[in-house]
C-alpha cells in the first residue's frame, strides 16, 4: 500500500512540475497589440510620407490655414510642431519604428508571425533605421538635398521588403512568408 501511495504521489509531482513548465512566466511581455500591417498604417506609412514631402516641398514654407488651430491639425506638417520640426520627428519615428518591427511576438494581419529572424527582414528593418536616422540629420539641417539622399534608401527598403514579403499572390494569405 505504501508502495502505492509513493509511486501516485510521484506522479502526482511529476504531472505538477509538468504543468508548471509548460505555464508562460509570470514576467512574459504581452504580445504587441498591432499587428504589423497597423503598424504600418499608423506609425511608418504617415512618417514617411511627412519625410517624402520634404524632397520637393520645403516644409519652411507651409502655408498654415487662418483661422485653424495647428493644435487640433492631424497633419503633422501644419500642426504645432509642423515644418522642419515635423520632418524631423517623422525621421526619428521611423528610426525607432525599426525596433518595433522586431519585437517578437507581433503578426501579420492574417496571423502569420513576422519574419523576425529571416535575414532579408532584418536587412530592411537596418535600412529603415539608417534611413530613419539619416533623414533625421538632413532635417535638423534643413538640407532638402540631404532628405533626397535620405530618402531614397527608405523608399528602396519599403519597396524591398513589401516585394519580399507583402505583395505575394494569394493578397492576404502569402503576406510575412
Amino acid at each position: 500500500m505504501q508502495k502505492t501511495v509513493l509511486a501516485l504521489a510521484l506522479i502526482w509531482a511529476a504531472c505538477g512540475l509538468s504543468l508548471v513548465a509548460q505555464a508562460p512566466p509570470a514576467d512574459a511581455p504581452p504580445p504587441p497589440p498591432a499587428d504589423l500591417n497597423q503598424l504600418m498604417r499608423g506609425v511608418l506609412y504617415p512618417a514617411a510620407n511627412v519625410v517624402f514631402f520634404a524632397q520637393a516641398d520645403n516644409p519652411a514654407e507651409i502655408k498654415f490655414v487662418p483661422g485653424h488651430d495647428p493644435n487640433m491639425s492631424t497633419d503633422p506638417l501644419t500642426s504645432t510642431f509642423g515644418g522642419w520640426t515635423a520632418v524631423e520627428n517623422a525621421a526619428l519615428a521611423l528610426a525607432e519604428s525599426a525596433t518595433l518591427l522586431e519585437i517578437p511576438g507581433r503578426r501579420c494581419a492574417n496571423g502569420v508571425p513576422v519574419p523576425a529572424k529571416d535575414a532579408a527582414w532584418v536587412a530592411f528593418v537596418q535600412q529603415v533605421r539608417d534611413a530613419g536616422m539619416k533623414a533625421y540629420a538632413a532635417a535638423k539641417a534643413k538640407d532638402q538635398d540631404k532628405v533626397i539622399e535620405a530618402a531614397d534608401p527608405l523608399n528602396a527598403s519599403c519597396t524591398g521588403c513589401h516585394r519580399r514579403f507583402r505583395d505575394r499572390r494569394g493578397a492576404d494569405a502569402g503576406r510575412c512568408k
